[in-house]
């Protein structure tokens, strides 16, 4: 299975593709950053990030994008851009045909480090450790981004593994 994890920015928009193997291996394939730049007008921001992991998508061919829910805003007017970001990115996953997950940044955390307060870089060495990277990537927006991928494949593999609790009729 291949996931990609988006981190919604108004700066930085990370992405991170990471592929569970049979044996349950977890490999990162691609991780990055989409750089924006504040001066530029929103509406050329956007369509950067619809351009860029739309070709994200494209090259490394994930089977679903799991991104970050909204939790936290500096002010109304942040909120709102981050929403922007966020639609966008959910625009681009399903313009492609794929499905799209939601994560509260607790039940990440929890995913990837055991702990849902953890600190951002405890977050990052985790990531490290479970990728077998050689170092720690060097966008705090990329890890994150692989942090929410991580997150799907472990909420997907403990769903997959809980019996059914569909009643069939006649059983």
């Amino acid at each position: 299975m291949r996931i990609l994890g988006v981190d919604c920015g108004t700066e930085y928009t990370g992405f991170g593709v990471v592929e569970q193997t049979g044996d349950g291996e977890l490999r990162c394939v691609a991780a990055g950053a989409i750089r924006l730049l504040p001066r530029e007008p929103m509406p050329r921001r956007l369509e950067r990030i619809f351009s860029e992991l739309s070709q994200v998508i494209a090259t490394h061919r994930p089977e679903l994008v799991a991104i970050e829910d909204v939790f936290y805003a500096v002010n109304v007017k942040s909120a709102l851009k981050l929403g922007q970001v966020r639609g966008v990115a959910m625009l681009a996953a399903a313009a492609s045909g794929l499905e799209v997950c939601e994560y509260a940044p607790l039940a990440i955390k929890s995913a990837v480090v055991g702990y849902g307060r953890a600190e951002k870089s405890q977050v990052q060495q985790m990531v490290t450790r479970l990728l077998r990277l050689a170092e720690v990537p060097e966008s705090p927006d990329a890890a994150d981004a692989l942090a929410i991928a991580i997150c799907h494949l472990h909420t997907a593999s403990t769903l997959a593994r809980q019996p059914s609790a569909t009643h069939h009729p006649g059983d």
